[in-house]
């Protein structure tokens, strides 16, 4: 989950014509209606040295202002807390094991992406140049980062959906690419003690 988590960097751009920011900014209006959602995810990673993608599944669980809970389910179990800038390994007993590998990034990235749920893009603004299209009922956001040496290593992110995110592409330039699709998106409603235990709240 880990190697998803890096490559999903910043989203948005100063860049924007004018049209694309009246549709940018309903869209971050819209996403940060919400203040818990949970989502079941699809995950689906291809890479041209793989003879088949490699898929998994599981859950995702975000409140804003206090981050986010990535749960695999298949064909393995691991749960992630990203948290303002710690990314920890969540054990069934509710320890938390800091990841430390990649960490810098991984937290830049977490950060960017509770921003972007949250209707706060500023952490990105700088990063990426941005492409809207649709409307609010239906849109599809492409990122290409503006930074050279990002640039070499990643082609675009696309972001789509509608009332919630449903789904999101990572290109890279090696020619790997990354899908998720998030389904039976909703407000979270109550959360559990390990959930609220994970994610460092009273």
């Amino acid at each position: 989950m880990r190697w998803l988590i890096v490559t999903l960097l910043g989203l948005l751009s100063l860049g924007a014509r004018a049209q694309d920011s009246a549709l940018l900014q309903g869209v971050l209006g819209e996403l940060s209606q919400h203040a818990s959602v949970r989502a079941d995810f699809t995950q689906s990673r291809e890479n041209p040295a793989l003879t088949q993608p490699q898929r998994s599944e599981g859950q995702l669980l975000f409140v804003v202002g206090h981050g986010m809970l990535w749960q695999v389910s298949q064909p393995y179990r691991e749960t992630l807390a990203l948290t303002g800038s710690r990314t920890a390994r969540v054990g069934e007993d509710g320890q938390l094991q800091v990841v430390r590998n990649g960490d810098r990034g991984v937290a830049q990235v977490s950060q960017m992406l509770q921003s972007m749920l949250a209707g706060q893009p500023e952490e990105a603004l700088r990063q990426f140049q941005v492409q809207s299209h649709g409307t609010l009922a239906q849109w599809t956001l492409r990122f290409t980062p503006r930074q050279q040496r990002m640039a070499k290593v990643l082609r675009a992110i696309e972001l789509s959906g509608g009332r919630f995110l449903q789904g999101i592409r990572v290109e890279m330039q090696n020619g790997e690419t990354t899908q998720i699709r998030f389904n039976n998106t909703r407000d979270a409603g109550g959360l559990s003690p390990f959930e609220l235990h994970a994610l460092g709240m009273p």
